[in-house]
């Protein structure tokens, strides 16, 4: 991939500026270049080229058999190259006050931002994912609807390469023929696993995931992608056709040097750059935007990660999609004249209503799955098969102590051994050694399965960041502090996951690793660990109670959007990954118009 230096960025004036390089940035940039926009992207973090992901290497070529380390959280081989939960020289601070607890600030320091190492399950918001004050009075409605999403959606799951079955499940929208690929089989324990939820009452269905389980139909897609742009139809055929299908080798994870699963880096970016419209300029640290005289934004001022120089670059429209949380930090790190409280910050909400998705796990063992005979059959290395929530009938009915829902991720097969495969056995063993753990392995290598709940969080006045003004990053711009409280609406939903999971285990026939945390509080993951950061700038339909307006327009600054998870108002129980890409073509749509309007 071409980049440009510092200098060249700093010399040259671009139609916009977009700072992140994710699920946001990607996307913006993408529709913007096709539509002939002139974008200079800004990334915090390193270069990164797919093509040299370490796709075949195996643990025992890794330090630790490439077990996760403070370092590389998620293991050796993980596509995160620079980031966590803790980056080296940047700092966070967490509030301490009555009632707050502990809160985990993930960062992804490199070109493409989390779409190089996310899960990449793809779930589309229902309907009333976007009007839940509306259903129980609860939370904060969205100023659009579903049907304002729907069409990008169909546009997102064609270009980035989807796969999924249609259900007719409650607000769990199918999307329209055409649009999803074919999911692959489900493995041994998804049948197992189907098998005991339809006894209890819930199904079990196709996971929609971003990974290409057959060629993407580039003579019939580019049309209906970008109808009467033969320019961008042609760029972006060509671009299907360098993307080879999945052949279920090697972790997702990992990094797809075939450009099969989706990241900004193999979607995005390679097509908006051969639009010869783009220049990418990495390790540019944003930390405000400035202003011209009439209160529009002129450009960004960042700092050179390489040579330590804070520079400027201008342009006409400025789109924040840094991360929900990091674009928040550097509007409340720029000053307006006359103001201290942030910039688009006249309603007093930026920084306000951070969510993450409510997050509990259990483990069990399957003795039917026991001693099972090698096989090639594991398929993708994510999920096959989920359960989509179905408890709204029951919370209709009032029979269920929390408002909001939650679906279930699951795990399991016979994939690549690591440290797992040997440790962790006291629990089925009363601990072994020798020979006999080598048996112990054998017999049990297989035969887990692991559930992770994936829940709405309710937006609250407790969950929100300010600059702690005490703190700098080693680039000198003040840093975040959190103050993070759950509810009972989460922590109750956690222990029912805690006893769903359970019910799941025992109805396979297994045993649980250890008993379903029945305090809610104690099941519920740290704020922020499930990495589904959103919230901080939402929108809305009043200039007075939101920061941006319902296309993530800065209502104070009428040439700023934003483009990444810092608009949502609310955080349904599905992954946000795909409800960020769609409302950022959405919003790129808008400013395309806007500017052959001579409105910015």
């Amino acid at each position: 991939m071409p980049f440009i230096d510092a200098q060249q960025a700093v010399h040259k004036e671009y139609d916009v500026i977009v700072v992140g390089s994710g699920a946001g940035g990607g996307q913006i940039a993408y529709t913007l270049t096709m539509e002939g926009v002139r974008v200079l992207m800004l990334e915090a973090g390193r270069k990164y080229e797919p093509s040299e992901a370490a796709m075949f290497q195996t643990p025992d070529l890794a330090p630790l058999r490439a077990d996760a380390t403070p370092e590389k959280p998620f293991g050796f081989y993980d596509a995160t190259v620079d980031g966590g939960w803790q980056v080296p020289g940047e700092p966070y601070t967490v509030g301490t006050g009555e009632g707050e607890t502990d809160f985990l600030w993930w960062r992804s320091r490199m070109l493409g931002g989390r779409t190089n190492h996310w899960g990449r399950i793809s779930l589309r918001n229902g309907p009333y994912d976007f009007k839940p004050q509306s259903r129980d009075g609860l939370g904060i409605n969205w100023p659009i609807a579903y049907e304002d999403l729907a069409s990008y959606y169909d546009k997102v799951e064609m270009l980035v390469g989807v796969y999924g079955s249609h259900e007719s499940l409650e607000n769990t929208p199918d999307s329209p023929d055409g649009c999803l690929l074919s999911p692959p089989k489900p493995i041994v324990s998804d049948l197992l696993i189907q098998r005991a939820t339809h006894k209890l009452g819930f199904p079990t269905v196709a996971c929609h995931r971003a990974v290409l389980t057959q060629a993407l139909d580039w003579k019939r897609l580019p049309a209906l992608l970008h109808p009467g742009n033969a320019t961008a139809q042609k760029i972006i055929a060509h671009d299907m056709r360098q993307r080879v299908p999945c052949f279920w080798a090697t972790p997702c994870g990992s990094g797809c040097a075939i450009r099969a699963n989706y990241q900004s880096t193999t979607v995005h970016l390679p097509p908006a750059l051969a639009t010869g419209k783009l220049d990418i300029l990495t390790d540019a640290m944003v930390a405000e935007v400035k202003l011209r005289k009439n209160g529009r934004a002129s450009g960004v001022l960042f700092v050179d990660r390489r040579s330590g120089k804070t520079l400027e670059s201008r342009a006409r429209v400025v789109v924040l999609a840094a991360s929900a949380f990091e674009t928040v930090r550097i509007l409340l790190n720029s000053h307006p004249a006359g103001s201290a409280e942030g910039l688009a910050n006249s309603s007093g909400r930026l920084g306000r209503y951070l969510m993450d998705t409510v997050g509990s796990s259990l483990s069990g063992q399957i003795p039917i799955l026991e001693n099972l005979p090698p096989h090639n059959e594991e398929g993708a290395s994510g999920a096959h098969v989920y359960v989509p929530w179905w408890g709204y009938e029951a919370q209709r009915a009032g029979k269920l102590d929390f408002p909001r829902g939650y679906h279930i991720e699951v795990g399991g097969g016979r994939r690549m051994p690591g440290f797992d495969t040997l440790g962790g056995l006291e629990w089925l063993t009363g601990g072994s050694y020798g020979l006999k753990l080598k048996e112990d392995a054998r017999r049990y290598y297989g035969s887990m399965v692991d559930f992770a709940g994936r829940g709405e969080m309710i937006p609250n006045e407790k969950s929100y960041c300010e600059v702690d003004s005490q703190v700098k990053d080693r680039w000198g711009i003040p840093v975040l502090r959190f103050h993070w409280q759950w509810s009972e609406h989460e922590t109750r939903q956690a222990a029912h996951m805690q006893k769903t999971f359970a019910d799941i285990i025992e109805s396979m026939g297994g045993r649980v690793e250890k008993p379903p945390e029945k305090d809610g509080a104690r099941a519920i993951s740290a704020g922020g660990s499930i990495i589904h950061e959103l919230g901080g700038a939402i929108m809305g339909e009043d200039a007075r109670t939101s920061v941006v307006n319902p296309w993530c327009q800065a209502w104070d600054v009428h040439n700023l959007f934003v483009a990444d998870g810092a608009p949502f108002p609310s955080n349904a129980d599905k992954n946000p990954t795909l409800t960020i890409m769609a409302n950022a073509w959405r919003v790129a749509d808008h400013i395309v118009s806007r500017m052959r309007r001579r409105e910015l």
